[in-house]
């Protein structure tokens, strides 16, 4: 005779089958990428605040935010870039380039209103040029961003030689440095603000930035779905290059001084940064929050290793380390996950019961 189960099981049942699945989510949650350079941060802002004197200020933490503005600025439209499966070594020189611009054009006596529009649309220009090499051209983006990457570099010397422009106007310099009001907390910080919510809406809440995965894991397919795959791939260069331009407005305000060789090897922070976040270097994954902490990360450490008086060759090292620590640690830890996923195959199938079967005879026996 068949027992029916009261109303009161019921909603036990159900509960504990919803804490199941509350349990598996967060679970598969904490083991992503995002989350271990999340924790990451914590424990390297902690350990930093404990061993290093002054770094668990307000006023440290508005330095951090002004020494990390640059990089954190490249590596957002860095990350559309990577997810696509390419990259743009170049940004570094479009940055230094955009203030040997901005220095030349002010020694000739154009305002900064003038200047600040013209440097970007230059740095959307060298943007395309890489995007359009790659596209049109079919060219890899590793070989031609190396390529532009001294090139732009060279115009830049070009440009202003070896001398340096630091007679900008006080408002313009300290603007960029400034704080908000009442606060300790730098203009920049709300400047990066507003450029993540940018680019996380574009990346995580539009058809677009699906279609920056489905491209970055499958160009071919992405095409056969309709999509103008070298045409999204060629914005999001113009993109990097106007962002790029950008930080080297910022770069050149925040120091005052326009150099042919600001932020020189600055695109190997931007790369570190970005990979560290758990952007794959072969494209299809990532997320920005990833990025962001991964920046931080990066930020938080040569800002206390800086306040321990460590050497800057030092921290080029660190850099390269870095680098290194984040492309091989996604690949160990993809290659640990499908041995552990061929030991479990196996012992299932070896508790598997195994059936055998026995012809039996169909005939008489034979008189």
């Amino acid at each position: 005779m068949a027992t029916s189960s009261t109303p009161a099981e019921d909603v036990a049942q159900d509960g504990a089958v919803g804490r199941d699945s509350l349990t598996t989510r967060l679970g598969a949650l904490l083991r992503t990428r995002e989350a271990t350079v999340i924790g990451a941060l914590l424990v390297s802002l902690l350990t930093a605040s404990l061993l290093v004197e002054s770094f668990a200020t307000p006023r440290n933490a508005g330095y951090l935010l002004l020494d990390v503005a640059a990089v954190a600025m490249i590596a957002l439209p860095m990350t559309l870039v990577v997810i696509t499966a390419e990259i743009d070594l170049s940004v570094a020189s479009t940055l230094g380039l955009t203030s040997a611009v901005m220095g030349q054009l002010w020694t000739a006596g154009l305002p900064l209103e003038t200047i600040v529009p013209l440097c970007l649309l230059m740095g959307a220009l060298l943007g395309a040029i890489n995007g359009v090499l790659v596209t049109v051209a079919g060219l890899p983006s590793l070989a031609v961003t190396i390529g532009t990457m001294a090139a732009y570099r060279g115009l830049a010397y070009v440009v202003l030689g070896d001398r340096a422009v630091t007679d900008f106007p006080l408002s313009w310099t300290s603007g960029v440095t400034g704080d908000v009001p009442g606060t300790e907390i730098p203009w920049i910080g709300l400047v990066l603000l507003l450029l993540a919510a940018v680019f996380g809406a574009l990346l995580h809440a539009t058809p677009l930035g699906r279609g920056l995965y489905a491209i970055g894991a499958n160009p071919e397919a992405a095409r056969f779905a309709g999509m103008s795959v070298r045409w999204i791939k060629l914005w999001m260069f113009v993109l990097t290059g106007t962002v790029a331009a950008l930080a080297g407005i910022y770069w050149t305000l925040r120091y005052g001084s326009a150099r042919a060789d600001n932020a020189f090897a600055l695109e190997l922070s931007v790369v570190a940064a970005v990979l560290l976040g758990g952007v794959s270097i072969f494209g299809g994954r990532g997320s920005l929050p990833g990025v962001i902490a991964g920046v931080l990360l990066f930020g938080s450490i040569s800002n206390a290793l800086r306040l321990a008086s460590v050497s800057e060759e030092a921290l080029v090292a660190v850099t390269g380390l870095l680098l290194i620590v984040s492309v091989v640690a996604p690949n160990l830890t993809d290659r640990i996950r499908e041995l552990r996923a061929q030991r479990a195959r196996a012992r299932v199938a070896a508790q598997s019961p195994t059936t055998t079967r026995t012809e039996q005879p169909t005939g008489g026996t034979n008189a």
